[in-house]
C-alpha cells in the first residue's frame, strides 16, 4: 500500500540519517561509499561478495549457515514476537543478567555470601557462549602457586573503577552509594557527565565524592572547583554502548537539583553534542589533556575510546598526546537508557579493541608511558584475568555494581520510573532505594577472590605479571570464529604494561604579566583567586581558560581558540592594540567560553564560529561571530554587536541572547523577539560595561542614541522555555502504584 512505502521510506531515511549523525557526516555524497562499518561473525565469503574492504576481524558465519538460520523464519512466517532482545523473556535469548542470576548476585551482595556468588557465575554464564572471551581459555600452569603467595584482594580491588554513570541518571543516593564504596576499599568511581555536588566535597566521616570525575563533550557541571577536586580525570571521547552519539538526560528527570549542578533548566531534556567541540584532531586532544594538567597538576589525565578497528592507532595518538591511562570501552553493557538501535548494533567487544591497543602501543614503543583500561560487561574474576592478559591494568564495572545495589534490570532507566529508586529522580522512588555501599564492595571482593584463584592456576602472583601475556591464552575447542587476531603476541623484549609515572610533566607556569606570544598557553588557569593581570600580544590557545572567581585577566592585542574555557568567574578583556586602525577586528578564534558556568567576557572584536557553545552560566559581549553562535548553550547572556553566521541558537535550551544582525536563527531551537521592557535595563549595562572595559568605538556609538541602538537589537531565546511558559500548570507526579510493571 502508498501508506506503508511511505512509512517504509520513511523508516530508512530516519536510520540514514541517525548513523550519518554518529559518524559524522553531513551529506549523503559523502556516506556513500564510506564503508564506516566492520562485521562482527561474518567469514571471508560473505564479506567478500557483500562488503568488500570492510574488516571482519574474526570471520565467522557463511553464506549457507545464513541460508539455514533465515530459511525457517520465512517458512514458519511467524507472527512479530518479543525475543527478549531487550528486557528478559522466558522463551527469549539467554540473559546473564536474568531473574535468577541477578538474585544470586543481590544475596551474595547482601549477605556476603560466596556460595551466592559461585551460584550466580553459573546462572550467568549458562548456555551458549555470549562474548569472545568465553571462547578462550586460559592455559594453567604445570606447578600452580598457593593462594598466600598471591596478590591480596585488598590490593586487587584497587585496580577496580565504577564506571561513568551520572548523577542524573542515576538518584543521588545511588550514585554515592558507589562513590563511598569504591572510596573505602581505595578503588575508584567516576562522576559521569553530569556534575557533583559539592555537598559531598566535605570529607568528614570519610570521602563522598568521586576521585574521578569526567569532561564529557557538554561539560555539564565542569567548574573550576569540580576539576581542582580530582584525583583522575577522564576525557570521554565516545560511550562503548552508543559510540557516535552525546548523552541524552529525559526532561521528566532534570530536577530542581540536576539543573543547578549542570547550570541548565529544570525540566529541559538535556543533550550532549556528540563531538567534543575543542577536539577536532589529536593536536586538539592534547591541548586539552595541557589544559586540565595546567588547572590540576596531580590528577591522572584518562581518555576513554570505544573498542572498533583502528582504536590501536588512536590510542597511539592518544599516548603521544600526553595522556596518562586510556580505556577502551566494549559495546556490551553501557547505559541502560541508549537507543536500541546502539546498544544491538553499535561498537564491538571490548576484547578485540583491547588486544589491538595492547598491539599498537607495544609496537610503537608506547605502552610504557600509559595504563590501559577496559569496561563493558565484565562479570567475573575469569573476565579481569583475561583482559589482563589482553593487555589491561585497570577495569571498569557498570551494570554488576548496580545490580549489588538492587538494580533488578527492569530497563526502565530513561523513564524516569526505576522500581529500585537507582535510575530515578521521583521522591517516592528514591525512597526504596535500599543498597548500602558495603553491598557493592562485597561483591568485588568476591571478583578479587576469584581473580587470585585464576592467578594462582597460572603460577602468577600478581595482576601486574599478567598483563599483555597472550600466550598463556588459546582457542577453547572448535569454533567458527578465528580468534588469531585477539591471540596476535607482541615482541616480548619490549614493554607489556605502564612503567612511567606520569606520562609528561605538568606545564611550565606562565608569565606574571607584560608580553604574551602564541606559545603562552592555557594562561589564567592556574592563577590564584583575587588575581588580575595585564598582557599585551598574540596569546596561545586557551587563555583564560577554567579561571574562577576573583582573577581578571585583559589582553591588548589577540588571542587564538578556547578563550574562557570552562570558566566559573573572573573576567576576561580583549581590546585590540591600540595602533590596529581596523574597523572590524578579529581579536579571538573558535570556540569561546565552551561550557563556561560563570563569569564575564568582553571582546571588542569579532570572533570565530561556536562563540558560547555549551555556555551555561557566563556573560559575553562580543562585536560579531562565526557560525553556530550559542549553540547548546543552557544559561548565561551572550551579546553580539555585529554579525554572526549561520545555524545561531542550535540546540539552545536556556539562557539569552541579544544580536543585532543575523544570517540565519535555528528556527526548530530558537525564536527572535522585541528586548522585552524588562530586559532593557540589562541589555544597556552590558553594553555599557563593555565599553568601559574594552573602549569600543561601537559599543561607544550606540550609547550615544541608545533608543536607535536598541531598536536594532532582538532578544533570541528558546523555543522550549516560551512553550513552558506558556503551558498549563503540569500535574501531580504519578504515584508508584501507577507505575506499569515491566519484567526484569
Amino acid at each position: 500500500a502508498p501508506e506503508g512505502e511511505t512509512h517504509y521510506r520513511k523508516a530508512l531515511e530516519a536510520g540514514l540519517l541517525k548513523v550519518m549523525a554518529k559518524m559524522g557526516i553531513s551529506c549523503v555524497d559523502s556516506y556513500r561509499g564510506a564503508q564506516v562499518l566492520e562485521a562482527l561473525g561474518l567469514g571471508a565469503e560473505v564479506m567478500e561478495i557483500c562488503f568488500p574492504a570492510v574488516p571482519s576481524h574474526i570471520g565467522g558465519a557463511d553464506l549457507t549457515d545464513i541460508e539455514r538460520m533465515a530459511l525457517p523464519r520465512l517458512v514458519e512466517a511467524p507472527a512479530l514476537a518479543d525475543h527478549g532482545r531487550v528486557r528478559f523473556r522466558k522463551a527469549g535469548e539467554h540473559h546473564a543478567y536474568n531473574p535468577l542470576a541477578v538474585r544470586a548476585a543481590q544475596k551474595a551482595a547482601r549477605e556476603n555470601d560466596h556460595a551466592a556468588y559461585l551460584e550466580w557465575r553459573r546462572l550467568s554464564s549458562m548456555g551458549d557462549p555470549q562474548s569472545l572471551r568465553e571462547l578462550l581459555h586460559i592455559k594453567p600452569a604445570q606447578q600452580p602457586l598457593p593462594l598466600d603467595e598471591i596478590e591480596p584482594s585488598t590490593e586487587i580491588v584497587k585496580r577496580f573503577v565504577s564506571t561513568a554513570m551520572s548523577l542524573g541518571a542515576l538518584s543521588p543516593e545511588a550514585h554515592e552509594a558507589l562513590a563511598i564504596a569504591m572510596n573505602q576499599i581505595g578503588a575508584r568511581s567516576n562522576s559521569g557527565e553530569g556534575g557533583e555536588d559539592p555537598a559531598t566535597y566535605d570529607d568528614d566521616g570519610g570521602r563522598r565524592d568521586n576521585r574521578v570525575k569526567q569532561v564529557a563533550s557538554a561539560r555539564f557541571g565542569v567548574t573550576p572547583r569540580y576539576l581542582k577536586r580530582a584525583d583522575e580525570l577522564e576525557i570521554k571521547i565516545a560511550q562503548g554502548s552508543k559510540p557516535g552519539e552525546g548523552g541524552q538526560l529525559p526532561g521528566l528527570k532534570v530536577t530542581s537539583l540536576i539543573a543547578r549542578l549542570r547550570h541548565a533548566q529544570p525540566g529541559m531534556q538535556l543533550i550532549s553534542p556528540p563531538p567534543h567541540h575543542d577536539i577536532y584532531s589529536i593536536e586538539d586532544l592534547a591541548q586539552l589533556i595541557h589544559d586540565l594538567k595546567t588547572v590540576n597538576p596531580r590528577a591522572r589525565i584518562g581518555v576513554k575510546l570505544v573498542s572498533e578497528a583502528g582504536v590501536g592507532t588512536i590510542a597511539a595518538g592518544v599516548a603521544k598526546a600526553r595522556a596518562d591511562y586510556i580505556l577502551v570501552s566494549g559495546h556490551d553493557g553501557g547505559t541502560g537508557a541508549s537507543p536500541l538501535s546502539s546498544i544491538k548494533n553499535a561498537g564491538v567487544p571490548w576484547e578485540l579493541g583491547l588486544a589491538e591497543t595492547q598491539q599498537v602501543l607495544v609496537a610503537n614503543r608506547l605502552r610504557e608511558r600509559v595504563s590501559l583500561r577496559t569496561d563493558g560487561g565484565l562479570r567475573s574474576g575469569r573476565d579481569i584475568v583475561i583482559a589482563a592478559l589482553l593487555g589491561a591494568e585497570e577495569f571498569g564495572f557498570g551494570t554488576g555494581v548496580l545490580v549489588a545495589l538492587g538494580c533488578d534490570m527492569a530497563r526502565q532507566c530513561h523513564l524516569n520510573t526505576c522500581p529500585t529508586g537507582i535510575a530515578t529522580q521521583r521522591d517516592d522512588l528514591r525512597a526504596k532505594f535500599e543498597g548500602r555501599p558495603e553491598h557493592v564492595i562485597n561483591h568485588l571482593f568476591h571478583i578479587a577472590d576469584e581473580t587470585r584463584e585464576h592467578l594462582a592456576a597460572l603460577g602468577i602472583a600478581t595482576l601486574d605479571d599478567a598483563v599483555g601475556r597472550v600466550d598463556l591464552l588459546e582457542p577453547a575447542g572448535e569454533s567458527a570464529l578465528d580468534l588469531s587476531f585477539i591471540l596476535r603476541e607482541s615482541d616480548a623484549s619490549l614493554p607489556r604494561r605502564r612503567t612511567w609515572i606520569r606520562n609528561g610533566d605538568a606545564p611550565a607556569p606562565p608569565p606574571p604579566t607584560g608580553v604574551i606570544d602564541n606559545s603562552q598557553r592555557t594562561v589564567g588557569a592556574a592563577f590564584a583567586a583575587s588575581e588580575s593581570r595585564d598582557y599585551r600580544g598574540s596569546a596561545g590557545q586557551s587563555f583564560g581558560a577554567f579561571i574562577d572567581e576573583g582573577m581578571q585577566l585583559t589582553l591588548e592585542g589577540e588571542a587564538q581558540d578556547y578563550v574562557g574555557k570552562g570558566m566559573g568567574g573572573g573576567v576576561i578583556v580583549i581590546r585590540p592594540f591600540a595602533d590596529d586602525a581596523s574597523p572590524d577586528p578579529v581579536l579571538a578564534g573558535n570556540t569561546i567560553c565552551y561550557g563556561a558556568t560563570g563569569g564575564r567576557l568582553f571582546v571588542a572584536g569579532r570572533v570565530g564560529e561556536r562563540f558560547c557553545v555549551r555556555n551555561s552560566g557566563a556573560t559575553a559581549v562580543v562585536e560579531g561571530a562565526g557560525d553556530h553562535f550559542c549553540e547548546y548553550m543552557t544559561g548565561g547572556v551572550a551579546v553580539a554587536l555585529g554579525a554572526v553566521g549561520w545555524n545561531a541558537g542550535a540546540g539552545m535550551t536556556g539562557g539569552v541572547a541579544y544580536l543585532t544582525e543575523w544570517r540565519q536563527l535555528n528556527a526548530d531551537s530558537v525564536i527572535a523577539r522585541d528586548v522585552p521592557e524588562e530586559d532593557e535595563a540589562e541589555l544597556h549595562a552590558l553594553v555599557q560595561e563593555h565599553h568601559r572595559r574594552t573602549g569600543s568605538s561601537r559599543a561607544g556609538a550606540m550609547l550615544e542614541d541608545w533608543q536607535v541602538a536598541l531598536a536594532t537589537f532582538r532578544q533570541v531565546v528558546p523555543v522550549a522555555r516560551v512553550q513552558a511558559q506558556a503551558a498549563p500548570e503540569p500535574a501531580a507526579e504519578t504515584s508508584v502504584e501507577n507505575v506499569p510493571k515491566t519484567a526484569a
